[in-house]
């Protein structure tokens, strides 16, 4: 089961249909058996009952989740499969020490693959769709997985399934997500 957290201001947030939805339309899709919780509400046992966890985006000025660094402390420990999503991103890297730098960007942009990475693979460069204010610092113990011209793009764990991307795969990219439920081993056989 896929854990896919809200990060929208409030809990069934209009911004949910533009974020989190396309997601669950991904996931249903692919047979990836998933439940939807708000940041807030995150229990241990569904951290626990987790196969995987999905961080979805929120709108440009949509930052509340950033004041609540403790709601997201559970990844450090989480050791399975993470997709943090632009703001998904931001929590994930403040969650292992990283902050952020400006990176304004809204609209289609091409991001480069840097590094070898079983979600990217067989890909160079893609066109993505982005809508952020900033970026993160690589935390220690990440990589950085993608660029565009302006900023990293896409980070990983050294040695973890741990991902963040600046980009919305959801508009775009859907096929990152469906990679990324394959690696995760959660779609139904």
């Amino acid at each position: 089961m896929i854990l896919v957290v809200d990060l929208c201001y409030r809990e069934n947030s209009l911004s949910r249909d533009e974020f989190v939805r396309p997601v669950e339309q991904i996931l249903g899709k692919a047979g990836a058996p998933f439940v939807v919780r708000h940041y807030a509400a995150v229990t241990a046992q569904d951290v626990e009952g987790a196969d995987a966890a999905i961080l979805c985006g929120t709108a440009l000025r949509d930052t509340g989740f950033a004041e609540h660094p403790e709601k997201f402390r559970w990844l450090t420990a989480f050791e399975r499969p993470v997709l943090g999503i632009s703001s998904g991103m931001r929590a994930l890297a403040a969650a292992f020490g990283g902050d952020t730098e400006p990176c304004c960007a809204i609209g289609m942009t091409d991001v480069r693959v840097l590094a070898p990475d079983p979600l990217f693979a067989g890909t160079e460069v893609f066109p993505a769709y982005g809508v952020h204010e900033c970026t993160v610092q690589v935390p220690d113990g990440f990589v950085a997985l993608a660029a565009s011209d302006a900023c990293v793009q896409a980070i990983r764990h050294r040695s973890l399934s741990i991902y963040g991307l600046l980009f919305h795969p959801e508009v775009r990219n859907e096929w990152i997500l469906e990679r990324f439920i394959e690696l995760s081993g959660a779609a139904l056989p």
